[in-house]
């Protein structure tokens, strides 16, 4: 069990247009504040304007990736969050585009687990992309097959895997 030390309090973002998803995040991260958005422009404005220590944001329905430069524009670490568009080219498109993690859907009951040692990277001074393959390995061999990392050597090649 997480002992949420660096999610305790924390005000986290959380994006996506499934109001199913936005409740269910809600409710594994009782020991933050949740700000809820389920379109671009309600995400836009809580960016703009609140303090925030992480958004996690989905992938399709509210431009998540308009969503995840606007964050890091204003210094907000963010997490990639999908079903729908899960591919390897959405996770180097995460990882170029400034995204701190990706998480597909499937992986939601542990997105505690998963946002906490994300901000004890930050804190640490790691790049959170570092425990990625151990994290996601599996799923993505599940996922795309045995050899999903021959497809773009170069790019694996060249994460801070730790």
């Amino acid at each position: 069990m997480t002992d949420h030390r660096y999610l305790n309090g924390k005000r986290i973002l959380v994006v996506d247009d499934e109001p199913d998803i936005l409740d269910t995040i809600e409710e594994l991260l009782p020991m933050c504040t949740v700000i809820k958005a389920s379109s671009f422009e309600e995400a836009k404005t809580a960016l703009e304007a609140l303090p925030l220590d992480l958004a996690v944001l989905d992938i399709m329905g509210v431009d998540g990736y308009d969503l995840l430069a606007l964050a890091k524009n204003r210094g907000v670490p963010s997490v990639m969050l999908t079903a729908k568009a899960l591919s390897m080219t959405d996770v180097k498109k995460s990882y170029v585009d400034g995204a701190s993690f990706y998480i597909p859907k499937e992986e939601l009951p542990h997105i505690d687990a998963f946002l906490e040692e994300i901000l004890e990277d930050i804190e640490a001074g790691k790049n959170p992309w570092g425990r990625w393959l151990k994290k996601m390995g599996g799923f993505c061999e599940r996922t795309f097959g045995k050899k999903w990392q021959q497809k773009d050597p170069d790019f694996w090649n060249r994460l801070p895997f730790y």
